[in-house]
């Protein structure tokens, strides 16, 4: 279980406070297949970096699994993170000097996993790339990067994968291998949280909470897929 209490995020911009999640609050219980869609600027980044516990909100608490992790030091939540989620990052972030092979094994590497060549190879022929693993993000397309940054988030077969814009950077084909891997994932038991400014790409999804200025202005919830 997910669960969000009245968290909010406000910066400093310039002098001024600028508010960019308002106080919400939210459940997303084990196993939902839930789109998160807004324009651009709308906040729905920093919510699901606040969800990772990869940035702090300025209020409210965040628990995984009962545990809160706005009150957990650095090395409990990397190690919460390494066992509990995966993350893929709108940018990618790859480690540009490592292959695609070695970005996707480090996180195994780092959890002392023994069939880390296997399970690397697997997931980038999964995320249709075989042929590609020795090669460096440099040397890699914008679509190719998300789909090595994919393959990284589920190294270590996370219960929880968020993916801020999985589809952006790939062409139509590709991108509903994708959705149709997270799918997958998520009829597998995982719990998966999508991040998209596509209407028909959020349609897809049995749970869609709209954000619009900071706010969660719609939490649409269906019983099947389309």
């Amino acid at each position: 279980m997910i669960e969000l209490r009245e968290v909010s995020k406000t910066v400093t911009s310039g002098s001024e406070p600028l508010t960019i999640l308002h106080p919400l609050t939210l459940q997303i219980p084990h196993g939902q297949f839930v789109a998160i869609a807004g324009p651009s600027g709308s906040g729905k980044s920093t919510l699901l970096g606040l969800i990772a516990g990869l940035d702090a909100p300025s209020s409210g608490s965040v628990l995984i699994d009962d545990v809160d992790i706005t009150r957990l030091d650095e090395d409990a939540l990397a190690k919460l993170r390494g066992e509990k989620v995966g993350f893929v990052f709108q940018f990618f972030h790859l480690i540009p000097s490592l292959t695609a092979y070695e970005n996707v094994a480090v996180p195994m590497e780092i959890a002392g996993a023994s069939d880390v060549r296997v399970r690397a190879e697997r997931l980038l022929e999964e995320v249709g790339l075989t042929g590609r693993s020795h090669h460096y993000p440099s040397q890699l397309s914008g679509g190719e990067q998300q789909r090595v940054a994919l393959a990284r988030a589920l190294a270590n077969n996370p219960p929880i994968v968020l993916a801020d814009e999985p589809t952006g950077n790939l062409d139509s084909a590709t991108g509903e291998t994708i959705l149709t891997l997270l799918d997958e994932l998520n009829a597998d038991g995982a719990t998966i949280i999508v991040i998209t400014h596509e209407r028909e790409i959020a349609a897809r999804f049995p749970r869609q909470i709209t954000i619009l200025d900071g706010r969660v202005v719609d939490d649409n919830r269906r019983s099947s897929r389309p």
